[in-house]
């Protein structure tokens, strides 16, 4: 059933290829892929895999590749996406040897790449189960490991019709789950072969913030050497009904200045918010730094500078909260500041211990927006202790990396 199920899917790829530029993308990509393994692999070396759906599980994956290239320099690294938003982002990456998308998950396809690649070992990121390279690679008695991974209730591995699928489970070697639930819900199928061991993107945090850059148009938005500084709440990865909730409140009361990193850059969004702003704004790529001190809102209409504009931080906000769900907290929360963000958290994980920690906040109204933020205005004793815990969290959180490494065997 499985494999009807794959070969349905790759003929429904191949038309929606005809009118969708992304799937087009991953379409052409999957069919490229044995042409650039074949080019590039190179039958004397000895590599390991780690394969990724897209750019976030990437990201998951990352310090988890930089360590065994750091400690292991005698392997090769073939790193391989699902989705062209992690691709086609990050096909350049210097930190891999091969990088290319996954051939569509076919028996034939399994046992071609497997047969070109003959990698000593396998990473598989968080939620990537694809039944056929996995039974291939535990007939060829390769290691697979799921990294990062965790496990719901809801999930079809634990109801009573997913029994059989559940059996692709049984191809790794061993799991490293985020928590003890997980563990839990795999022991409850005989699978006991699991560490608890947390979330590399708690380790990925910590590099993005000794990696992160001082912006000068930043640096004079935010008052520079001044000794008498306005706070800075940053929005980052906002999408218009977050923006609903937080611009009418800094329209009526101009204590902060004010950082919108939108999700969407593009020219209908930016205008949307700059119609919804009542005070004197300007956006990263089009100002200077005297325009920039003399403003009261800096919209960052480019990408790759939302972490380092976290660093310029008092509070901040993360959007996706009132749609399919919230961004990235951790970059937010590793600058010792409290994190705010919409209703729709609870499959995440961080933004759970984030709120337990009282250093994330849940808001799902205009009204608790405004009650909130006063709070940190007026008192700003709280707002930094609410900080400390929100840092401290992710500080508590690292080292799934180096648990990870100690039980592999290389």
């Amino acid at each position: 059933m499985y494999n009807v199920i794959i070969y349905l899917i790759q003929v429904g790829v191949a038309i929606a290829s005809l009118f969708s530029d992304k799937v087009r993308k991953m379409w052409r990509g999957e069919q490229e892929s044995f042409r650039i393994l074949r080019e590039k692999i190179n039958p004397a070396d000895r590599y390991i895999w780690f394969h990724a759906a897209s750019l976030g599980e990437f990201e998951q994956g990352r310090p988890l590749m930089e360590e065994v290239r750091r400690q292991h320099p005698e392997y090769k690294i073939l790193l391989t996406f699902f989705s062209p938003s992690g691709y086609e982002v990050r096909k350049d990456y210097k930190g891999a040897d091969v990088i290319c998308y996954l051939p569509i998950d076919t028996i034939g396809n399994a046992r071609k790449f497997l047969r070109i690649v003959r990698p000593v070992m396998a990473f598989f990121i968080k939620y990537e189960f694809w039944y056929n390279f996995l039974h291939v690679l535990k007939h060829r008695g390769i290691p697979t490991y799921s990294v990062s991974s965790i496990f719901r209730p809801e999930q079809i591995f634990f109801k009573w019709y997913g029994w059989r699928y559940s059996r692709v489970l049984t191809c790794f070697t061993r799991f490293f789950v985020q928590n003890e639930e997980s563990q839990r819900l795999l022991a409850s199928i005989g699978i006991t072969d699991v560490d608890v061991v947390g979330d590399t993107r708690f380790d990925r945090v910590l590099q993005i913030k000794e990696a992160a850059r001082r912006l000068p148009i930043i640096d004079a938005f935010v008052g520079g050497d001044a000794d008498v500084k306005a706070p800075v709440f940053v929005a980052g990865s906002s999408w218009q009904p977050d923006e609903e909730i937080f611009i009418p409140y800094f329209n009526e009361h101009r204590q902060w200045k004010l950082i919108i990193a939108p999700h969407v850059i593009g020219e209908d969004h930016l205008r949307q918010i700059t119609d919804m702003l009542q005070m004197k704004t300007v956006r990263y790529t089009q100002t200077n730094e005297q325009e920039a001190a003399e403003a009261d809102c800096l919209i960052i209409d480019c990408f790759g500078l939302l972490s380092s504009a976290y660093h310029y931080g008092d509070v901040a906000y993360v959007g996706g909260g009132f749609g399919v769900g919230i961004h990235n907290v951790l970059e937010a929360a590793v600058w010792d500041m409290p994190v705010i963000f919409g209703p729709n958290n609870q499959r995440f994980s961080e933004a759970q211990g984030l709120k337990r920690a009282e250093g994330g906040f849940e808001i799902h109204t205009p009204e608790d927006f405004e009650e909130l933020i006063t709070r940190f205005t007026d008192d700003a004793e709280y707002r930094k202790c609410c900080g400390d815990r929100a840092g401290a969290f992710v500080a508590q959180m690292t080292g799934a990396t180096t648990k990870i490494l100690g039980k592999v065997r290389f």
